[in-house]
């Protein structure tokens, strides 16, 4: 007999409100996120009146989520930049340099006078006068290659020597220069999402292509050239004496001095000095450490003129604060402990192993390690977007209300039950959207197109087991438990193998595939929800309401 508890009704019944609630505020209106009042409404640039309308009267209690719109339905630019990894191997090589030339003067009376020879940027050429004091050369560089962290090799260190006559010849190894590549382009990308999450612009997609590439695509940019100007604009990072400290946020600076605030103390103000000691573009590496007493740290090394303008600061100024500064924000303030020479140091405090790495981070962002170029710019227009919204709306209603006609047409009473449930489909599938906080593109609504399609072949299976089924001279409610019953195993095997292809897609796709891959997968969920579920809850209820001795499929 067809029965199904009280409670599977309710939730069945409950999820489909709830995902019809969510997908609601899509209905009134999408350019922009959901506001409870008008001011807001203007800001976030609903600005026609109905709009600002809507939004100002749109309840404070029902879901205000909505499905974000990609790079090609609401405009924007798009740009594919090329990192030039190689830059970073000359500055390496700049300030490898001090400390090579430091430990070759120790050894001046085996090796003789050292002269720095002219060389490609990614090498250090050093000619001594002494050629027959060459394997000591050689063995003072190489013992200051320092280790490199890799997958394939354990125990690769960061540099190589080798002679050529009287001239010794320093490189970055081959798995530095990878590790290099590596953390430049991660780096690269770090320093660009910092500048356009700084614009305030919503949902960019911005990720990397390949080994040395960066793909940026902004909705609601107006060009691609402007796009540009927001990447080339550098954090500046500085390094500045601290006069004093308060909480004063109206306290006048005095002649050569700023107050800035700190970034992660709320309420606190620094007075420091205009005029840096170094800045970030003196900064060659900053990375997570831990210090002697095995507490979380941050290690940073400056270049050569970074390095003598530090060490003397610091040699004259032992046990007074100095302020690290981030576009006009202390990001740290540690205590000067000790003289720092060579360019190295140390930044201690209350650090977490997550601060002492985002600290580093932020140190490293302040300017991009290595040249952008740009292979790719595109500016799609909001005109352009919404011709793509229009035409995606057409396909859309086309498809379902061929999809409407032929289940009415072919199964009668019970291809209307199909159609309610495809349009409570749609319904979930961008309730599920908004839920989520997904980003529908172009290839997003052709996935949604297909899975108006596709929403139907499950009930189109258990009808087509229900006529067989009653041409076995069994009673209908029989018919049609077994026609679910024996459908399901079919029914998930189609569409199991169907969510792991966009699954996949989804992993290792990016960008239009990623939004064709989402509304796919989405809407077999929800096509298989209300194709066993909710397709048959209705069935089940006109059935007990009727209880009709026979039926026509």
């Amino acid at each position: 007999m067809l029965q199904i508890d009280t409670w599977k009704r309710v939730l069945i019944w409950l999820v489909c409100v709830t995902g019809l609630l969510m997908a609601l505020p899509n209905a009134f209106y999408t350019r922009v996120e959901q506001s409870n009042d008008a001011k807001a409404a203007i800001e976030l640039g609903i600005d026609t009146p109905e709009m600002q309308a809507e939004a100002a009267q749109w309840p404070n209690w029902m879901p205000s989520s909505l499905v974000n719109l990609g790079l090609d339905l609401r405009g924007g630019a798009h740009l594919l930049a090329e990192v030039q990894v190689g830059d970073v191997y000359e500055s390496r090589m700049e300030a490898m340099w001090p400390e090579i030339r430091d430990a070759l003067r120790d050894e001046r009376a085996t090796i003789g006078t050292i002269r720095k020879q002219p060389s490609d940027p990614d090498e250090i050429r050093v000619r001594i006068s002494e050629p027959a004091g060459m394997p000591r050369a050689l063995e003072v560089v190489r013992g200051l290659a320092r280790q490199v962290q890799t997958l394939t090799g354990v125990g690769a260190t960061d540099i190589e020597a080798r002679a050529e006559g009287d001239t010794i010849v320093v490189q970055l190894s081959d798995a530095e220069k990878l590790a290099s590549d590596d953390r430049t382009v991660r780096q690269s990308l770090e320093i660009v999402r910092r500048r356009i999450d700084e614009v305030g612009t919503r949902e960019p997609t911005i990720q990397r292509q390949g080994t040395d590439r960066i793909l940026i695509q902004v909705p609601g940019i107006g060009s691609a050239s402007e796009l540009k100007e927001i990447i080339g604009t550098t954090a500046q990072l500085t390094f500045n004496p601290v006069v004093n400290r308060g909480t004063d946020a109206d306290a006048v600076p005095g002649i050569g001095e700023s107050l800035v605030p700190s970034l992660d103390e709320q309420g606190l103000f620094y007075m420091i000095e205009s005029a840096p000691v170094v800045t970030g573009e003196e900064l060659v590496d900053a990375q997570p450490a831990f210090d002697q007493n095995g507490r979380p740290a941050v290690s940073f090394r400056f270049n050569t003129s970074g390095a003598r303008k530090f060490g003397d600061y610091t040699r004259d100024n032992v046990g007074s604060p100095f302020a690290i500064v981030l576009d006009d924000e202390v990001i740290s303030a540690p205590v000067i402990q000790s003289h720092i020479p060579g360019g190295s140091g140390i930044i201690t405090g209350n650090f977490t192993v997550e601060e002492s790495t985002n600290l580093a981070v932020l140190l490293r962002a302040g300017a991009l390690p290595a040249g952008l170029e740009f292979l790719e710019e595109r500016t799609i227009g909001p005109e352009l977007g919404q011709d793509s919204i229009d035409a995606g709306k057409v396909a859309t209603i086309v498809a379902f209300v061929a999809v409407l006609v032929f289940m009415a047409l072919s199964y009668g009473l019970f291809g209307l039950f199909a159609n309610i449930a495809l349009i409570i489909n749609v319904g979930l599938l961008f309730g599920l959207l908004s839920l989520i906080g997904a980003t529908l593109t172009l290839p997003g609504i052709a996935g949604i197109v297909l899975t108006v399609g596709m929403a139907v072949d499950a009930n189109v299976l258990i009808f087509e087991r229900v006529r067989e089924e009653l041409k076995s001279a069994k009673g209908p409610a029989r018919a049609i438990e077994l026609g679910y019953e024996k459908a399901l195993s079919a029914i998930l095997d189609a569409n199991v193998t169907t969510f792991i292809t966009a699954v996949i897609l989804f992993a290792m796709g990016s960008g239009p595939v990623r939004g064709f891959a989402i509304t796919l997968g989405l809407g077999i969920l929800t096509s298989v929800f209300t194709a066993i579920f909710v397709t048959r809850l209705m069935l089940v209820m006109w059935f007990e309401r009727r209880r009709p001795k026979t039926i026509e499929v």
